[in-house]
């Protein structure tokens, strides 16, 4: 778990600053969270979107720069807020991030630009962390986080397969020239529609297909589950440990142990 503002005299001005920013709860620190929290969706709106763009644009490469720069304030600020700085850099997240840093100064000395853009949007895995936050602030999300969760679960599949898709398909494959085909595949085979126009070659395309029919089906189903599905509400009993009860729930349905659901009324 990440640091909380501590109340260690040991800790400097400049750790309590960032320890507030990051994770305080004081009108200063709900703010902040707020602006990190759009800061976010923008990057990884940004990083989905330009996926479908050029590679050699002066816009882009100067954008790049920019949220670049922006990430390493970020990144530094969450390291020195954290108590447990070797851990915070072994993160898999933080690991991501500072990989997309490296693509965003030194895409020339790595080359690929279709392989940087896909490592780039990878930063869509921090939509998770953005969504638990949202939980965390506003009512919309807590009370719909299943089928926030299972929305996002889907998208963000579809998202990866399809940059794995163009990334090893664009150079053999004919009918893969940009992210669109792409992305025109997986949906037509996540949906089971194949009508045939676009196929993957090669053995690791077929894995990949049946990987995308096997898991995206299942991510489907589970959403339509969710969406339809009567609203519940996560709340552990005590005696016999169901996690999921009515709304309006007076007893566990299993042990019949008297419940005490905070709610706000909704029927």
């Amino acid at each position: 778990m990440s640091a909380v503002p501590s109340r260690d005299p040991g800790v400097t001005r400049v750790e309590k600053f960032f320890r507030e920013f990051f994770y305080g709860t004081s009108e200063f620190g709900m703010r902040a969270q707020y602006l990190m929290l759009a800061l976010d969706v923008v990057i990884v709106l940004y990083f989905v979107v330009s996926t479908f763009w050029g590679y050699n644009k002066d816009i882009i490469l100067f954008t790049d720069r920019v949220i670049g720069l922006i990430l390493i304030i970020e990144l530094s600020g969450r390291l020195i807020a954290d108590e447990d700085r070797i851990g915070f850099l072994s993160k898999p997240l933080t690991l991501l991030d500072i990989a997309i840093i490296i693509s965003l100064f030194l895409p020339e000395q790595l080359g690929n630009f279709m392989f940087l853009r896909v490592v780039r949007a990878l930063r869509i895995f921090r939509s998770y962390y953005v969504t638990r936050r949202l939980r965390q602030h506003f009512k919309f999300f807590a009370r719909n986080d299943e089928i926030i969760f299972s929305t996002l679960n889907l998208l963000v599949f579809i998202f990866v397969v399809t940059a794995f898709v163009f990334v090893w398909q664009q150079e053999v494959n004919d009918s893969i020239n940009n992210y669109i085909d792409a992305l025109y595949f997986t949906i037509t085979t996540l949906t089971t529609t194949g009508f045939g126009d676009v196929t993957l070659v090669g053995a690791e395309g077929r894995l990949l297909a049946i990987l995308i029919m096997v898991v995206g089906v299942a991510l489907f189903l589970r959403l339509v589950q969710t969406v339809f599905r009567p609203s519940k509400v996560r709340y552990e009993c005590p005696r016999c440990g169901l996690t999921r009860h009515e709304l309006d729930a007076v007893h566990c349905k299993h042990c019949g142990r008297e419940l005490h659901i905070r709610t706000e009324g909704i029927g």
